[in-house]
């Protein structure tokens, strides 16, 4: 392959993302692999199976970048990036500001807000806790037996909605063990979990201007966007792939550094 091309990998404490693009920005291969134990050995592989997706030789002189928990696991970077820096430029290759990013990661969740001119304007992560992320609903899963890949379509097909008090981990799980007790159907306690995640985002600041959702868990249950609109009357979008949106950020910061 021949032209500018550059990458982006984005080690996260469940994922490991990478991403490889064009000089227009496109995205020419994407990887996405559970990070695990060995955060540097997922970052690698992500790599060459995202370099082998965009049909680019292994051993190509490519610039990248890493960002994101296990940033510094990537040892072949030129540097590395925040996250927040990163999702950020990801999403304006998209949307035009100004905006609110929510990314909804596997530990915690970020709110950035993007002036007109594309520069952040503030920026909250959660409390340590993993209230509202995929923690949470990874372990609120395991409590109900059920593979995590379901709780979507549970949580949208639901009739109804039991309502949980609870924000703590911990203390939802005692709080749903109670609900199943209580011959509570569990299609209503996923919905009501899924209404938990979007309170706890709610919480963290105020929602302005275009609110754009990224991170692997509105990958995979778009319906917390749903549960959302019926909480804010902004306009809210998704990129086409919301868990590389800090890779691709990456990605197309490493492209402008080999540019100039």
């Amino acid at each position: 392959m021949t032209g500018k091309i550059a990458g982006g990998i984005d080690v996260g404490s469940c994922t490991s993302k990478a991403v490889v693009v064009d000089g227009n920005e496109n995205i020419l291969g994407s990887e996405v692999l559970f990070s695990a134990t060995d955060f540097e050995g997922a970052a690698n592989k992500a790599w060459k199976n995202a370099l082998l997706k965009a049909e680019v030789y292994v051993d190509t002189p490519i610039p990248v970048i890493s960002t994101g928990y296990g940033r510094n696991s990537v040892k072949f970077a030129s540097k590395s990036l925040t996250e927040i820096s990163c999702h950020a430029r990801g999403c304006l290759r998209y949307f035009k500001g100004p905006m609110t990013i929510v990314d909804i990661g596997g530990q915690d969740n970020k709110i950035i807000k993007i002036d007109r001119n594309g520069l952040r304007q503030s920026f909250k992560m959660n409390r340590k806790c993993a209230a509202g992320t995929g923690a949470f609903l990874e372990e609120m899963a395991l409590r109900l037996r059920l593979p995590i890949e379901q709780l979507n379509d549970l949580a949208q097909n639901a009739d109804g909605e039991v309502v949980l008090g609870s924000y703590c981990t911990v203390f939802s799980g005692t709080e749903v063990l109670e609900k199943i007790k209580s011959g509570h159907p569990v299609d209503r306690i996923v919905r009501g979990l899924f209404h938990s995640v979007v309170k706890r985002i709610l919480e963290m600041d105020t929602l302005t201007d275009i609110v754009v959702m990224t991170g692997g868990v509105i990958e995979h249950n778009p319906f917390l966007i749903d549960l959302l609109r019926t909480h804010i009357p902004n306009e809210i979008a998704t990129p086409p792939r919301p868990q590389i949106m800090g890779a691709l950020g990456a990605a197309l910061y490493a492209l402008q550094e080999k540019t100039e």
